[in-house]
């Protein structure tokens, strides 16, 4: 933290400053804000640095809680500190990024139609000017939040008579941000609105004033507002109880109905200033006041008049006694507690009247046919609407009172609460504060799914914490709250014991998106393609749901037949269905593709395979192209069940060279031995850490597959990083104390003998010493493969020399291959030793 003097109430961007130097910048404000937004700002950074905040101010025992303690106003403790760090969680800002923007990355020009290449996104309005009231602490900050949320440039507005708590809030959530990128988005000023000319200047060059308060606070604002300048007014609003003849005959309403009286001593523009009831006898309104004034006296008291103003103890006498005068009249009758806490004011006259609030209730007659005459005028100042009755009541009163101009419903008694990403006043902070931007391209752009990723990589926070294997993860998922966990996959099981994954809805659809950007990348169109989706379905497996999924997301032409053993079925289904496209396994494809090659042949369709979970060998690629005609074979996706999609192939993409979807995850090659990165362009370990991701954090997740960055850029234009898979950890056997690779047994059957078909290698004790098995299809000759690898293999050679290991080369049908139960996916070495 910056340390600064006691005068310097002023945080500029990183600072804190004193008076004169606030208003020497603030003459410069215009070139700051240019310079900030020339700079960009990822929303996962914002995410990031709050969810961070948030731990801090839910912890009494945290240095930072301790600092902004000392800050707090007057009378408050740290209920508002952990308020404030219940809002800045991950899942609760997530939440309300998906609800009013739609997505957890807004600022990404994407494609909403994947048939189209045209691009959208939310871009910041540019600087947004927040005016925060003086009597409510955890506005400014928030306003301000949401502000960096939609990734502008902010500057706040604390009332002079209140405490630095902004300013030390927002400066120790700039400095969780390593990159200074919020820091520069940043700027808090405290001082009196009389002060004009520093108000003027704020406001000035502002693409966005947002003024919280009532209607002489948003006039004093708005005259400084620049024309084409956004005024967005959170100013003070009515709400009403609306009782159908039922619920204010009923007990449990009339609780409910004064705890939302008392809640916040009237304070929330959601609490009920007048109560509403579906009638139009003034007995019934009179009788109903009685019954109400004794659920108010029943409850604890609030606090004294003593801690009213004199302004306000003045608006309670005087609208007391008017209403006490008019009783002579016969219009109203009133029940005050006998020291004033509260009071109950019953009038025959159904107009909106506003209350004196601190336990002030108006009661009035309106029947449901005259409540739109009656409260229409009113709808610039209507809010909250809580209605009471039976469910057709609701239903018909609700729309009601939408109609009339309120801009919630709630149920009595809930009427101060909320849930996550709800609007507020009828519209969508983070909208108000965006602008909706497009860019349409042509046809060049066709595998572009992202613009941005022409121009940068998103930037991510860097990793930090211990490794995690398989077994560590399995073990977090028990403390995964029951809420976060929607969605349950198992892997496949392919390395070993399947294991189990939790996925909230939300960060399923983000990752299905980004496989399907990665799909176009990789050439696939959604305009014309047809696809089979001959994934694997069943046993909570998520390959064929994913893909279909994915495929619904980019709107692609799509059968899912799913992965099956009837070959002849499926081949007819794709000629019936005039499929071109193929998603599934390598070995399923494989098997499906030779059994059934006449009739795939003779229809001549197929033109594109896009595969997952294993590899085509480049042997392999070249018999489906000369073979079958196939024109494109490109990975579908990289990942894994449980981290989602990794990477993603281009159409310069070959082998096992991916881009890391770099919007998600940040990618580390440690070193196979050592937890150390290993040298450019050397083998090692990938280590992913998830970042888009509400109900479970993934931190450098050791996957299991060795890898190398790839350096340089690709010709595709794409930024994200890129990187080439190696085959994983569990293909090097220790067999006769040798490392074997399978890898290199593929690479040698390949290369030496033109072998395009599956092979697997068996690990089992032999009678005197270990047996090595390899298996491969009957198409390869097992004796001319076994001296190629004993001679390409010096390793290998060495181990059968020295009698350590006996070789054997075997022919089997692909029927008696070892697959994993789930996917299909052929097991690469079966380990049987014991």
């Amino acid at each position: 933290m910056t340390t600064h003097a006691t005068d310097h109430q002023h945080y500029w961007q990183g600072a804190f400053v004193d008076d004169e130097e606030a208003g020497r910048r603030l003459t410069e404000l215009p070139a700051a804000v240019g310079a900030a937004l020339a700079e960009p700002l990822d929303t996962e950074t914002v995410l990031a640095a709050c969810d961070a905040l948030s731990t801090a101010l839910l912890d009494p025992a945290h240095p930072t809680y301790a600092r902004l303690a000392a800050h707090l106003p007057e009378g408050e403790d740290g209920t508002l500190l952990a308020e404030l760090g219940a809002f800045l969680g991950r899942a609760e800002l997530t939440r309300k990024l998906r609800s009013e923007l739609g997505g957890t990355a807004p600022q990404r020009l994407s494609r909403p139609d994947a048939k189209e290449t045209v691009y959208e996104a939310w871009a910041p309005v540019g600087l947004v000017a927040h005016i925060a009231p003086g009597n409510a602490a955890s506005v400014a900050p928030l306003s301000l939040v949401e502000g960096l949320l939609a990734g502008n440039v902010n500057i706040l507005k604390t009332s002079g008579a209140d405490t630095l708590l902004a300013q030390h809030l927002l400066a120790e959530l700039a400095a969780l941000d390593e990159s200074g990128a919020i820091a520069r988005r940043v700027i808090v000023l405290r001082f009196s609105s009389s002060r004009q000319e520093w108000l003027r200047l704020m406001c000035a060059p502002a693409d966005a004033v947002a003024v919280w308060g009532g209607e002489a606070a948003v006039e004093g604002v708005a005259a400084h507002v620049p024309p084409g300048c956004r005024l967005v007014e959170w100013g003070h609003k009515i709400s009403f109880a609306y009782l159908a003849r039922d619920a204010w005959q009923d007990g449990a309403t009339l609780a409910a109905l004064a705890a939302d009286v008392c809640l916040l001593e009237q304070q929330a523009c959601s609490s009920p200033q007048v109560v509403y009831l579906d009638t139009d006898d003034d007995k019934e309104v009179f009788a109903f006041a009685e019954r109400l004034a004794g659920a108010l006296a029943s409850l604890p008291p609030g606090p004294s008049g003593d801690e009213l103003d004199t302004a306000e103890q003045a608006e309670l006498t005087t609208t007391e006694l008017i209403a006490r005068l008019e009783e002579h009249l016969g219009l109203t009758r009133v029940h005050t507690a006998p020291d004033g806490s509260w009071r109950v004011m019953a009038d025959t006259r159904p107009a909106l009247t506003a209350s004196p609030l601190h336990r002030s209730v108006w009661v009035k007659p309106l029947p449901r046919e005259r409540m739109l005459a009656t409260l229409r005028p009113m709808r610039r100042y209507l809010q909250t609407a809580g209605v009471a009755g039976g469910r057709t009541d609701v239903a018909e009163l609700s729309r009601l009172a939408l109609a009339a101009g309120a801009t919630r419903v709630t149920p009595v008694g809930s009427m101060l609460g909320s849930y996550a990403g709800e609007p507020h006043d009828g519209v969508y902070a983070l909208q108000r504060y965006s602008r909706r931007v497009a860019v349409q391209a042509d046809e060049r752009f066709a595998t572009v799914a992202c613009l941005d990723d022409l121009v940068r990589p998103a930037a991510l926070p860097a990793p930090t914490g211990p490794l995690l294997d398989k077994a560590a993860v399995q073990e977090l998922n028990g403390s995964v709250d029951r809420r976060d966990a929607e969605l349950y996959f198992r892997s496949g099981g392919s390395t070993g014991t399947p294991a189990l994954s939790l996925f909230t809805y939300d960060d399923y659809d983000t990752q299905m998106r980004a496989a399907a950007r990665g799909l176009l990348a990789a050439g696939y169109d959604p305009k014309h393609d047809r696809t089979a989706n001959l994934f694997y379905c069943g046993g909570m497996y998520g390959g064929f749901i994913s893909f279909f999924s994915i495929l619904e997301r980019l709107g692609g032409t799509q059968m899912p037949i799913a992965a099956g053993p009837d070959h002849r079925a499926t081949a007819e289904a794709l000629v019936a269905h005039e499929v071109d496209t193929l998603f599934g396994m390598p070995s399923y494809l494989w098997q499906l593709l030779h059994e059934q090659g006449d009739l795939l042949r003779s229809y001549g369709g197929i033109r594109k395979i896009f595969y997952g979970g294993e590899h085509f060998t480049a042997e392999q690629r070249r018999v489906l192209a000369e073979t079958f005609g196939i024109e494109t074979i490109r990975s579908i996706t990289y990942g894994s069940t449980d981290l989602g999609p990794l990477g993603y192939q281009c159409v310069e993409s070959a082998g096992g060279v991916h881009h890391l979807h770099a919007d998600l995850h940040t990618l580390e090659i440690l070193d196979t031995d050592a937890d150390r990165p290993v040298a450019p362009g050397e083998t090692g370990r990938l280590v992913f850490t998830t970042h888009a991701r509400r109900g479970q954090r993934l931190d450098r997740y050791v996957i299991g597959d060795l890898g190398r960055a790839v350096p340089g850029h690709c010709p595709c234009g794409n930024q994200a990083p890129r990187f080439e898979l190696l085959g994983r950890l569990g293909d090097v056997m220790r067999v006769a104390t040798y490392f074997l690779n399978h890898r290199r047994f593929v690479t040698i059957a390949e290369e030496d003998l033109g072998y395009a078909g599956e092979l697997q290698v068996l690990v089992g004790n032999g009678t005197s010493r270990e047996r090595l098995t390899v298996r491969v299809e009957r198409s390869a000759d097992p004796s001319a493969l076994r001296a190629a690898l004993l001679a390409g293999y010096p390793e290998l050679r060495s181990a059968v020399e020295e009698r350590l290991l006996d070789l054997d080369v075997e022919a089997a049908d692909m029927a008696d291959f070892a697959r994993t139960a789930t996917t299909g996916k052929l097991r690469s070495v079966v380990d049987g030793r014991h």
